[in-house]
């Protein structure tokens, strides 16, 4: 196991004798294998598309390890930035990372590191983005918007994008009730998102086109449905998901690791772990769609 760097401490604090654990595991729930273990907070991992690397935020900073865990963890130079939230993305080539700042703003970056490019706008009112997607193509980067009303300024949460060159933004959804975790499907025809349209308070899997036509709830249950992210075969779909009566996705809950397929149907547990906000922000599919990466936070490990 690699050894562990000393990563910043930044936002919320792990629990007395709690750690963070980022793991692989087979889709079926076998092979579970912890790459290695942090006393500090770790979230939000994504492979590259070679298949070698995993990519995962700590203390508002860019980190990398071999998906074998061998090697050393080492972190992305992001240059003046170093407030980064868990939501990045890579583009389908490898090439080119994504970023969000607690600046509000979206960022592109070299991989191996370096200026960052803004790519986001700025508006006279709040406008904060968070990052969630990016289309198969690698043009179009899907975010989540989040608009004052009045002194309210977490009052609209809804689905845009952006080009991932830049220009102009475009709402998808123009909603009083939250939404997140907005991602394409492989064949680019589909925004997967989780939402309270269905039932204020209660999030559930929703799909729509890209042009936010075509509405779809995918799921109906008592459970709290987060993150839909899509394998990159399009066969399977991976989802957080909370006890029911939750609000929000918070850190430190009795969560589940679903698997669905894109119509809904075969749904089935992989494994429960205490978890939430940080395990699986981001797309952490295996380029072979065949294993998962995600984040546990085990008190007492």
């Amino acid at each position: 196991m690699p050894q562990r760097p000393n990563f910043a401490r930044r936002g919320r604090s792990l629990l007395p004798g709690q750690v963070s654990e980022l793991t692989i595991i087979d889709i079926d729930g076998g092979n579970r294998q912890v790459l290695f273990t942090a006393d500090e907070i770790i979230e939000a991992p994504n492979w590259t598309p070679d298949g070698r690397t995993l990519v995962f935020n700590a203390g508002g900073e860019l980190w990398t390890i071999a998906a074998d865990g061998t090697g050393e963890i080492e972190r992305i130079d992001t240059g003046h930035l170093s407030d980064l939230n868990n939501d990045h993305v890579l583009s389908p080539d490898g090439t080119t990372v994504y970023v969000s700042s607690d600046d509000g703003h979206l960022y592109a970056l070299p991989i191996t590191g370096g200026a960052p490019r803004r790519v986001s706008n700025s508006y006279p009112h709040r406008h904060h983005y968070y990052l969630h997607g990016i289309s198969p193509d690698g043009k179009t980067l899907s975010y989540v918007g989040i608009n004052a009303v009045g002194d309210n300024q977490w009052a609209k949460v809804n689905i845009w994008t952006i080009p991932a060159a830049g220009g102009p933004d475009m709402q998808l959804t123009d909603v009083l009730v939250p939404n997140d975790g907005a991602e394409y499907s492989p064949d680019g025809q589909w925004i997967w998102f989780n939402s309270e349209q269905g039932s204020p308070g209660h999030a559930q899997i929703f799909k729509m086109r890209t042009d936010g036509s075509e509405l779809t709830q995918i799921t109906f249950d008592e459970r709290v449905n987060w993150f839909p992210h899509f394998a990159p075969d399009g066969q399977s779909i991976a989802y957080l998901s909370y006890p029911p009566g939750t609000k929000g996705h918070p850190a430190d809950k009795d969560v589940i690791l679903r698997f669905m397929r894109p119509d809904g149907t075969g749904t089935r547990d992989i494994i429960g772990f205490n978890g939430g906000q940080g395990t699986i922000n981001v797309n952490s599919w295996a380029p072979d769609s065949r294993r998962f990466a995600y984040v546990a936070y085990p008190v007492g490990a």
